[in-house]
């Protein structure tokens, strides 16, 4: 599974939910708080045997939905990386920020895989995330600033 646009990285993202939603079993609904299971799942593949070729397809569906969780909660935009980026992140799109910055969430989910424990958590990576866009109350549009 390659994508390699960031279009097809929102429909990635809603596929996954979709069929996930499908079984109820997991609360992925784009909220801060669901890259938690996000955590958990991505720890559950690689408790589970998965080496990091099986898992690969699962693992894109799952860095398709931590950058979706950052273009609705962070002020993020999808983005097809250039040449120089394409090469620094191992991706062709990523997320940019609304200060300029680009992320890589495909390579924080592999990275989590990789390396398990609290220092690669999907969850503290988005707490801790500079140039998200700050939410001012009454506003339904993100501002340039701070963390919401």
């Amino acid at each position: 599974m390659d994508v390699d646009d960031e279009s097809g990285m929102r429909t990635l993202a809603a596929g996954f939910v979709a069929r996930v939603g499908a079984r109820g079993r997991l609360p992925l609904d784009y909220s801060v708080a669901s890259l938690r299971v996000v955590d958990f799942l991505v720890d559950g593949l690689r408790k589970g045997g998965a080496d990091r070729e099986r898992a690969h397809d699962t693992l894109v569906e799952l860095g398709a939905y931590v950058g979706e969780v950052l273009v609705r909660r962070a002020g993020a935009v999808w983005v097809d990386l250039d040449e120089r980026q394409r090469a620094w992140f191992g991706q062709p799109v990523g997320v940019r920020m609304p200060d300029g910055r680009v992320w890589n969430p495909l390579g924080k989910v592999v990275n989590r895989f990789e390396a398990g424990g609290t220092d690669e958590s999907l969850h503290t990576f988005y707490l801790t995330l500079h140039g998200r866009a700050r939410r001012v109350p009454g506003r339904t549009t993100p501002t340039r600033g701070a963390a919401a």
